[in-house]
């Protein structure tokens, strides 16, 4: 038995069918299935002259072709407008319900056909992607040797969900959601065609808006709804369909949300500045009113990989990932699914601690440029990979970090008039904090700078507080000014870190732990050790112990007057008797 072609009958052999024409009582959606390629909206970048997917709906020798895109995009369409090709013979089967029998059975019968000269013949199937390894393995040998010409269809990523073999030997062609445009058009198109509504009824602007969103590109589902709510209209014998009907047709109500206006940007606006201030509960009801007004999911994600770097920055490293990873996800999965991974990347950043760092040392660099600062690349960092660039003198002179046992050395790397420039000001915020204790350290050594700017410390103000506050003792016994460092700054790399405890600075005044925990002082030296120094070392050398008498040693007095003449403040100062405590 000869199969019926396509679009001349309901059905065409035991293997597979046709599809049958639609008829008054069919759904809406199936109803404005173009009839020609003529009316087929969006995926324009497809329908070039030439490209395979003319050729496949054209009369030319068609191409196997792999269509993948989101629901609603035109998948089925497009099987549509190729089985209304004559001189083809179109099977089309579903991925859930066929198996090996029954794609071999296509197959040969389409090695019949081909044999006595009939037509070529056209399988579509549909959800390609749930057939299993064996089954896919089945259609190899047949769209080879073009028995049969395959047109599949998924939603899935078919890098993922079809096997390689397959995949090599066809075209994939990527179809993307229709834009909102595509979409109020075709409802227009409904309302008025023949096929549709006919004209029998109008449609606010404000419920088609409504719909357009509630589509969110996938043009079945707004037909579907435009059909719910003309028959809620009907009902009632309304002759135009508004915004209540849509709205109690489809049991959405409407989002005030335009993508377009202000409302767009004043609940973005809200979004972001709910999680920095660290509001994870307001940030997830401005996510979800995104999500359920048709938001473009990858525009949502695109903003958390923003703030991730703009407002948690290196307060937590491991935000730029999650939200990184959460974008990917969007890509992968889609909506509605992909709202998991958002919800969860919101969390996380509106949870996470806040740092600005990164964002204000870039500020601060790009001003620098704009202002005309920054000479050239210093001759030792230049490239220096090709021939003749040595006799020019570029990378001689140039240490290599690796070399060193430390990891770094001191070597300019700015240019010139930029060399002490300290662009990145870290916070003392989660990971920041570790960042905040070792970047002096790393830029005491490759500036070689045996001190860091001078400035006064928690620790180094807490002392001056307690000890000026105390009655009783002179101003001057313990003068902390601009140019005051705690031995920590100053201590040999045997330094040791006090306990946290109160540690007595002056008779009577005892330093909360809090600040003698920032203290380290040498071995041998008194907890509390505080001293004026601005070379490396000096502190540690002049702290004077009380247990010497109270008169001071010809040698101490001239080591005195020597220090005095370096000092600021010309003041000394005498270390105070560590505690029972701080000496545990």
């Amino acid at each position: 038995m000869t199969p019926d072609r396509a679009g001349a009958g309901p059905a065409s052999d035991a293997q597979g069918a046709s599809f049958v024409a639609p008829g008054e009582d069919s759904p809406l959606a199936v109803r404005m299935r173009p009839q020609g390629i003529e009316e087929l909206v969006g995926q324009q970048h497809l329908l070039a002259p030439g490209a395979p997917l003319r050729q496949l709906v054209g009369d030319a020798t068609p191409m196997s072709v792999i269509l993948w895109g989101p629901p609603g995009s035109g998948k089925t369409t497009i099987a549509h407008l190729v089985a209304g090709t004559t001189n083809r013979r179109f099977v089309a089967m579903s991925a859930l319900s066929a198996g090996v029998k029954d794609v071999r059975a296509v197959i040969d019968t389409a090695r019949r056909e081909r044999r006595y000269g009939g037509p070529p013949t056209v399988l579509f199937i549909d959800e390609v992607h749930r057939f299993s390894k064996t089954q896919q393995d089945s259609l190899l040998a047949a769209v080879e040797d073009r028995t049969v010409t395959l047109l599949a269809a998924t939603t899935e990523n078919p890098y993922f969900s079809v096997i390689s073999p397959l995949l090599s030997r066809c075209v994939l062609l990527t179809l993307h959601p229709l834009t909102e445009d595509d979409v109020r058009g075709l409802i227009r198109r409904a309302l008025t065609d023949p096929r549709g509504l006919g004209g029998a009824l109008t449609l606010a602007d404000e419920a088609l808006e409504h719909l357009v969103r509630l589509a969110s590109g996938d043009v079945r589902k707004a037909l579907t709804a435009l059909e719910a709510a003309a028959s809620s209209a009907l009902a009632r014998g309304a002759t135009e369909i508004d915004l209540t009907t849509a709205e109690q047709a489809v049991d959405v109500a409407a989002v005030r949300y335009d993508r377009d206006g202000d409302a767009h940007y004043d609940v973005t606006s809200a979004f972001i500045k709910s999680m920095r201030g660290s509001d994870p509960d307001a940030a997830l009801h401005w996510l979800a009113r995104m999500l359920v007004a048709g938001e473009d999911a990858r525009f949502i994600a695109r903003r958390l990989v923003i703030f991730a770097s703009e407002d948690v920055g290196m307060a937590d490293p491991t935000s730029l990932q999650v939200a990184t990873a959460a974008a990917q996800a969007v890509q992968l999965i889609g909506l509605p699914e992909a709202g998991l991974n958002l919800s969860q990347a919101v969390i996380h950043l509106a949870t996470a601690p806040k740092s600005n760092s990164a964002t204000t040392a870039l500020g601060a660099a790009m001003a620098d440029v704009r202002a005309g600062r920054g000479g050239p690349v210093p001759k030792h960092l230049r490239d220096a990979h090709y021939q003749g660039s040595k006799g020019l003198g570029h990378g001689a002179g140039y240490q290599y970090p690796h070399d060193d046992g430390r990891g770094v050395v001191r070597q300019q790397y700015a240019p010139d008039d930029l060399a002490a420039v300290e662009y990145y000001q870290p916070t003392d915020r989660g990971y920041e904090r570790e960042v905040a204790e070792r970047l002096p350290k790393l830029r005491r050594v490759v500036r070689g700078t045996p001190m860091p700017p001078r400035r006064e410390t928690r620790a180094a103000g807490a002392v001056a507080s307690a000890v000026r506050e105390a009655p009783g003792v002179p101003s001057a016994a313990v003068d902390l000014g601009s140019s005051a460092s705690v031995a920590a700054d100053v201590a040999p790399a045997d330094a040791v870190e006090a306990p946290v405890a109160s540690v007595e600075v002056a008779p009577g005044i005892a330093v909360p732990d809090v600040v003698a925990s920032d203290v380290a002082v040498p071995e041998g030296a008194g907890s509390a050790a505080v001293a004026e120094a601005d070379e490396p070392g000096e502190a540690a050398g002049e702290a004077v112990s009380d247990d010497e008498p109270s008169g001071e040693s010809e040698a101490t007095a001239e080591q005195g007057r020597k220090a005095g003449g370096r000092r600021k403040g010309g003041a000394r100062r005498r270390a105070p008797e560590p505690t029972a405590e701080a000496g545990a």
